[in-house]
This record gives C-alpha cells, structure tokens and sequence, in this order.
C-alpha cells in the first residue's frame, strides 16, 4: 500500500492507517522529541501524545502544504519544546543526575545519532556551517529563534533568514 492511501485512510480514522504510519515514523519521531527533551521515558509519553494529536487533528493536514512526514516531525518538535517549557518538566530537572549533564556536554557539538533516524543527517552535513549551526540549534536541539540568536550570538533577524535560506538549500538537496 503507498503512503498517500495511507495517509487518506488515516485521515477517515482508519485504525489500520493509524498503526501502520505510527510503525513507519516513530523511529523518527522519538529520535527529534528524545533530542529536545533529553529523557526516553517523556520522549515516549510525547510521541504518543503526538500522534493521538495527529489523529484527532488529522483534517488539518493538507498534502499541498508538505508530506505528511513533515507534518508530524513539526508537531513532535513543537510538543517537544511546549513540554520542556512546561511546569511539571521544570520541576522534574531540579534533581537531575549527573549523568543527565554529561550527556549533553557530549551531545552539544554535532547532531546526535538518535535524531538520524531519517538519514537527514547526511544532507544536513553536506550544508554551509552556518546553516548546520543554526538547523542544529532550531530543529535538533529544540532552541527557539532568540535562543539560537542569543547562543550564536547575532540578531534574530539573520537566524529566522538563515533558517529560511538553510531549510530551503535543505529541501532542494533532499528532494
């Protein structure tokens, strides 16, 4: 069965669509959710969460607009970040081990090998260094616009026109 009879019978809450395309992108999906935030156990919670999000919200996606792999990566990668900016995982970082620390001080130079789940990083590494600094911090790392301005230290106004510029060099080499 191809993605696109997938993807419609998903949208007409086929459960078999549902199962598939869950077995299909979840890989992925953990890898970019696991990378923002840094904890298997809530990585999981949020990919589920997502794709129910998904499913209930599944009208929304519009195939004119991207694929519909983009379309989850983007909502994982949102709920991802909405999760790390939330209250109950705030609190639950004030007793961290060490552990948690070293891990990021390794993973903080290059894209982590989890989030390679897709093959993405080998075209992203094929980019400019600039445009790999900033996909990294936006896309891997879970950084907001000023938080990317603000650790490569330069106006938000070149990291939204890199982002833009590097997202669409990005496309053009994968597509």
């Amino acid at each position: 069965m191809d993605l696109d009879t997938l993807v419609v019978q998903f949208k007409n809450k086929d459960e078999k669509a549902f199962e598939k395309l869950y077995n299909m992108y979840k890989d992925s999906m953990h890898g970019v959710i696991y990378n923002i935030v840094r904890d298997n156990d809530i990585a999981e919670e949020v990919m589920q969460d997502v794709f129910i999000k998904a499913w209930h919200k599944s009208d929304s996606y519009d195939v004119k607009k991207g694929r519909f792999f983009t379309w989850l990566i983007n909502i994982s990668r949102n709920a991802a970040i909405d999760k790390t900016r939330s209250k109950s995982f705030k609190n639950s970082g004030k007793n961290l081990n060490s552990d948690y620390f070293v891990d990021i001080i390794q993973s903080e130079d290059s894209l982590d090998d989890s989030t390679d789940a897709i093959g993405i990083k080998k075209f992203v590494n094929k980019l400019a260094k600039k445009c790999i600094e900033v996909i990294e911090l936006l896309y891997f790392k879970g950084f907001t616009q000023k938080e990317a301005s603000e650790a490569l230290d330069m106006p938000i106004g070149t990291i939204k026109t890199r982002n833009r510029n590097c997202i669409k060099e990005l496309r053009e080499a994968v597509l």
